[in-house]
């Protein structure tokens, strides 16, 4: 289904609205809070960690426990109807393959995350917390791969297509330098909570800014700043096949990449070594240093990289590489209505016409909040939109396994460029870039066929403005 910055949040003044903000200190004395920090700002939750892997979830499962609570409740109950799989299914699959092939310090944070949350009374452990950050990898690519070795076929096209981006650099954009844009897809009950920017100071490795899920270790939509230089994003693989239970998860691979990446060989080499094939993306790298961008096409069987100084790379969930489509996808690159199909059109024209040269982060926002069909050539909310609305779409979106009218789409979106990274900053929307809102009420009014299966956490999903984070 389907990254941090600094301590201090710098919000331009046209945009400035204050919720409750919850500076740590004022909750607690607990020494375990260390720096941590939280605020609450134009529907974000920015937490501030650092210390020990232990300490930095301790921090996390603490101030956002009322959050990771909601999470976790969520997909307890939405997972058996989306996947055919209850929780406790997902709990024992951790417990079998995932846990051992965790790194040490990633396990300490899990724990401390687990630790955070009894702290306020939640009853959660390290396991409900694994399987939260597995949400993507298992539902997705583990259990259509069980179904697939009972019936072939039957777990299909049930890969999570989600997001649509963009990095650039050289001739395509305004400074020649980085621009790196990105908005994230996924189902509303689950992405109008995928809402926290977090700035991780660890005790090793470098300190970086993501956005992320309550309680997840790592981006999972991804969007990530590193105080290395390094600026990682994806879009997925859509109609992926393939899952290994003997090799590492990608959210692990991931936390790893975005904490010890100093370089684009760098993240190449962690993510593919050991590679599980779960949550198979198009990897969109850049490096500040150099202002050098590449592409990482990272399947189970097959990768591929391309880079260059002088490019423009897009991802709406289309692989590439004739050997990987062929392999290991039910893709069809030559069908045109397809969700993919029809936003990589449109981004062709955005980004390597209409905005070439001109790219920067005002035109980055713009381009993740287009609402053209290129398909049918006119403005709408739909599947084909790079900021989608399959809840409009009488069609629903057929290579994602989505049925007409499915509430999923953009829920979020990011932008930043290589002069705010290096002063790890970035621009962050939640709710539909373009601005629209997602109402619950009308909907499930309109559409009762999903009160049963969403209707208990289904919520209104506000457009919020753009707004600049900044790391201390």
């Amino acid at each position: 289904m389907k990254l941090k910055l600094p301590s201090i949040l710098t919000v331009c003044a046209a945009t400035l609205f204050f919720a409750c903000k919850q500076p740590a200190a004022t909750q607690t004395t607990d020494s375990r809070l260390g720096t941590a920090t939280r605020e609450d700002k134009n529907g974000w939750i920015y937490l501030h960690l650092a210390g020990s892997p232990a300490n930095i979830g301790y921090q996390h499962g603490f101030l956002a426990a009322k959050d990771i609570d909601t999470m976790i409740k969520i997909l307890q109950y939405y997972l058996p109807s989306s996947s055919g799989k209850d929780w406790a299914f997902y709990r024992a699959a951790c417990s079998r393959f995932i846990w051992k092939k965790i790194d040490k310090e990633y396990q300490d944070e899990i724990k401390g995350i687990a630790d955070g949350l009894q702290a306020k009374g939640f009853k959660y452990d390290s396991l409900d917390v694994t399987a939260m950050n597995a949400y993507y990898e298992l539902p997705g690519y583990y259990v259509p791969t069980l179904m697939n070795k009972i019936k072939p076929g039957s777990g299909d096209n049930r890969a999570p297509g989600n997001c649509s981006a963009f990095i650039a650099t050289g001739s395509f954009t305004k400074d020649h330098k980085i621009v790196i844009a990105h908005n994230n897809w996924t189902d509303y009950i689950v992405g109008e909570h995928w809402n926290e920017i977090v700035d991780i100071k660890p005790e090793k490795g470098n300190e970086f800014l993501m956005d992320t899920g309550p309680g997840f270790i790592h981006s999972g939509d991804d969007f990530l700043i590193s105080k290395s230089g390094i600026l990682v994003t994806e879009t997925t693989i859509t109609q992926f096949k393939g899952f290994d239970t003997t090799k590492t998860a990608e959210f692990v691979r991931a936390r790893r990449a975005a904490q010890y990446a100093n370089s684009i060989d760098d993240f190449v080499k962690i993510m593919t070594t050991d590679n599980n094939g779960g949550y198979a993306n198009d990897w969109l790298i850049g490096d500040t240093k150099t202002n050098e961008v590449a592409k990482l096409e990272l399947g189970l069987k097959n990768f591929r990289v391309w880079r260059s100084k002088d490019t423009a790379i897009i991802g709406s969930n289309f692989a590439i590489d004739p050997k990987l489509i062929k392999e290991e996808t039910t893709f069809d690159v030559n069908d045109r209505t397809t969700s993919p199909n029809a936003r990589r059109k449109r981004m062709e024209k955005l980004v390597y016409g209409d905005y070439k040269g001109k790219l920067n982060d005002s035109t980055g926002k713009t381009i993740e909040g287009d609402t053209y069909d290129a398909l049918n050539n006119k403005n709408a909310y739909d599947r084909c939109v790079i900021d989608g609305h399959v809840e409009e779409d009488p069609l629903g979106c057929k290579e994602f396994n989505e049925p007409p009218f499915f509430p999923m789409g953009a829920v979020q979106g990011k932008v930043t460029t290589t002069d705010l990274a290096n002063k790890m900053q970035m621009w962050a929307h939640m709710g539909h870039p373009g601005g629209a809102d997602f109402l619950a009420g009308p909907f499930l009014k309109k559409h009762p066929e999903y009160v049963k299966t969403q209707g208990k956490y289904l919520r209104d999903m506000k457009a919020y403005p753009w707004t600049l984070f900044s790391a201390n």
